[in-house]
């Protein structure tokens, strides 16, 4: 049976729950599965077995087409549930205890894949077979699954507010500066939330578990804050991404070369068109495009952009050459040279470019008309009848 941890006991992690176990069995049972009377599952309890199901249990029930057998509440019922009681202790007892210490819960989840694939060699008291031996003969006797998988998450459609975040779930979470005053589409699941733009996902967020907490992008608010760069240093955003790794020490070294060279407002303005390009080149090439432009004495944005696409170009060479898996011959070294005379590509770093003598080097009043007022209206002189 697959192990999975989420980070809340919601309904959409006791779905998301049995289609990992179905997925991992390869099946669904054909007679029945016995439950407690859990709340995602059971609205209202009647007489015997008979119980008022919500209508989301219903539906993933018939999605999969199997039964679902209700225990006796109290306990009356304690013993209509075999030894489940008895292996989730043990399970307990065995793996996680003491707890173990993980960064994330999917860093979790792969220690329990772990733990449930040596659980396959383990021999029950009794039984001269194993555990995976005797699924195996089993396996069969299970229903095919469907061909289409089914979404556990939930559709909710807030509104954007003035600060650039949704409310769900009492929770808070950023979106692009431009769906401020939209409604968004937003899919809740058990350990994630996803933001959409029709089709197309725009933010993607872990599921918050403490109500009025906060989740912040920084890649959300660039455009707000390249206007207004004096709120840059203080933002609950730029602060989560340091927490989280994605402000590195290499973006914190570039923001203060480009502010000892031209300021805090012009040279935090650098840095926020070098977060933009983010979006664009993966993260591992922009940060060794501002190493090599820092080690230059520059801090202009379009030579990260440019350093940036040279580092993956080179690495698109190193995976070649890897690939290939052949090495230059000693003979071949008066043939390489002769073609490296043609064309020789050297980086800003072997050049070693004098610093860049200019005190200014973007033209920053575009962002600063952005911020006047807007002109009154003229006044029409009245005209005067002939």
């Amino acid at each position: 049976m697959q192990r999975s941890v989420y980070a809340t006991a919601s309904q959409e992690a006791f779905l998301e729950g049995h289609v990992e176990a179905f997925e991992a069995l390869g099946g669904c049972p054909t007679v029945h599965i016995r439950y407690d009377n859990l709340r995602p599952e059971v609205k209202q309890v009647l007489f015997g077995r008979s119980r008022t199901e919500t209508a989301r249990w219903a539906a993933f029930r018939s999605w999969y087409s199997f039964s679902a057998f209700y225990c006796t509440p109290g306990e009356e019922g304690a013993h209509e549930k075999g030894r489940v009681e008895h292996e989730g202790g043990r399970f307990r007892r065995k793996h996680l205890v003491p707890a173990p210490e993980v960064e994330t819960l999917a860093e979790l989840n792969e220690r329990l894949a772990a733990i449930d694939l040596a659980e396959d060699a383990r021999h029950v008291h009794g039984r001269p077979t194993s555990i995976g031996f005797d699924f195996e003969a089993e396996r069969e006797l299970l229903r095919p699954l469907p061909a289409d998988g089914y979404d556990c998450g939930i559709d909710l459609t807030p509104v954007v507010q003035r600060n650039g975040r949704i409310t769900v779930r009492q929770s808070y979470y950023s979106v692009p500066a431009k769906f401020i005053g939209a409604k968004v589409r937003v899919k809740l699941r058990a350990n994630e939330l996803l933001v959409f733009d029709g089709c197309k996902v725009v933010a993607r967020h872990p599921r918050l578990t403490r109500r009025y907490t906060a989740h912040d992008i920084l890649d959300h608010y660039l455009e707000i804050l390249l206007v207004r760069p004096g709120a840059f240093a203080g933002a609950s955003a730029l602060a989560q991404a340091g927490a989280e790794g994605t402000f590195t020490k290499t973006h914190e070294a570039f923001w203060a070369a480009a502010k000892a060279k031209c300021g805090d407002r012009d040279g935090t303005r650098l840095l926020i068109e070098v977060l933009l390009l983010h979006r664009q080149l993966p993260a591992e090439a922009v940060v060794a495009g501002m190493t090599t432009v820092v080690k230059v004495g520059s801090v202009n944005p379009d030579l990260v952009a440019i350093e940036a696409r040279k580092a993956i170009e080179d690495t698109d060479l190193d995976e070649d050459d890897d690939l290939d898996g052949t090495e230059a011959d000693a003979g071949d070294d008066q043939d390489d040279n002769t073609a490296d005379e043609g064309a020789k590509v050297i980086s800003l770093h072997t050049r070693r470019l004098p610093p860049d003598p200019r005190t200014q080097l973007l033209d920053m009043a575009k962002y600063d008309r952005l911020l006047a007022p807007p002109a009154p209206p003229r006044k029409q002189q009245k005209g005067t009848s002939a």
